[in-house]
């Protein structure tokens, strides 16, 4: 079939791999335009922009696509049989929606109609989940509610956002292309979501990673593994932003108040949060590379008693 792609980051971009290696024609490439990155605002392409030019496929980066009338007439022309979106970043409007032969299917990174949304992997990990999954959808004008054509499901363990990322990324492009060949095969019958059961994952900030200490342990634990690598669990510790790369909550009770650090030393911060102790084993200073906490403690004094807030 002759494939129009639609999406930006990394996930995305194992996702369009697996489509240039199968026996589809990836056409045409829509990606989000290149942005400024990081402290030196050095202006950095995204990974299916890198992939398609690697692979010389053409590539358009509309500011916004519903009201780009080039980008639009360039869509027409390649006359697809299917537009697969996976993490685009922007709302297809309808005259696009019903632009291929066959349909606009989207990989979403969760079992909808669970965490629909900006964010699912990282609310899957945050919000205490024990699996989530991979759904491929024909693409409707609601957010994420176009009916299922597929959905399989993965366990997410002790996995922080970015190693989940992977592996959703790896396991939707396989099933990804399963029903494009049931899809062609006319083999599939649109499931419906039940609306009833549908949550949503919000588009996250970086004002989101501040921790907040009168939480339990296990749900800090779980904010710190969800949102790795971006935007970063954080906390200030005399005034300094520290970032929390890794924590562990290990069931200790206390009846200390919330942020008290109750020692540092080699097993790393042990701090009081809701009641409970939270030990952090990986932080990462301003300006500083991420590092054990133990190591961070020869240097830097933080003692018993001290405040996190």
């Amino acid at each position: 079939m002759k494939i129009v792609f639609m999406g930006t980051p990394d996930f995305a971009a194992t996702v369009l791999s697996a489509l240039l290696g199968s026996r589809h024609e990836v056409a045409l490439v829509f990606t989000q335009p290149d942005r400024a990155k990081d402290r030196g605002k050095k202006i950095q392409c995204s990974p299916v922009k890198e992939l398609s030019a690697a692979k010389q496929i053409p590539v358009l980066q509309p500011e916004r696509l519903r009201d780009d009338e080039t980008a639009l007439a360039a869509l027409k022309e390649a006359q697809p049989d299917i537009i697969v979106v996976a993490a685009y970043g922007q709302i297809l409007p309808a005259a696009v929606l019903t632009l291929p032969r066959l349909c606009c299917v989207n990989v979403h990174a969760s079992l909808l109609p669970k965490l629909r949304g900006a964010s699912p992997i990282q609310m899957a990990i945050a919000s205490g989940e024990e699996e989530t999954g991979v759904t491929i959808m024909q693409m409707a004008q609601g957010l994420d509610t176009g009916d299922i054509l597929s959905a399989r499901a993965m366990k997410i363990g002790a996995l922080n956002a970015g190693e989940l990322s992977e592996a959703l990324a790896e396991l939707g492009s396989a099933l990804l292309l399963e029903t494009l060949d049931k899809l062609e095969e006319g083999k599939i019958t649109p499931v419906p979501q039940d609306e009833s059961k549908a949550t949503y994952a919000g588009l996250i900030t970086k004002k989101d990673g501040q921790i907040d200490f009168s939480r339990p342990a296990a749900e800090i634990e779980r904010k710190i593994r969800g949102f790795d690598p971006w935007p970063g669990a954080y906390c200030f510790c005399d005034g300094q932003m520290l970032k929390i790369w890794k924590g562990e909550a290990p069931g200790l009770a206390t009846k200390e108040k919330d942020g008290t650090v109750l020692s540092a030393g080699k097993d790393g911060l042990k701090v009081a949060c809701g009641g409970s102790v939270l030990i952090i084993s990986e932080l990462q200073a301003a300006g500083k590379k991420r590092m054990k906490a133990a190591d961070y403690l020869r240097g830097h004094r933080i003692e018993a008693g001290s405040m996190l807030t």
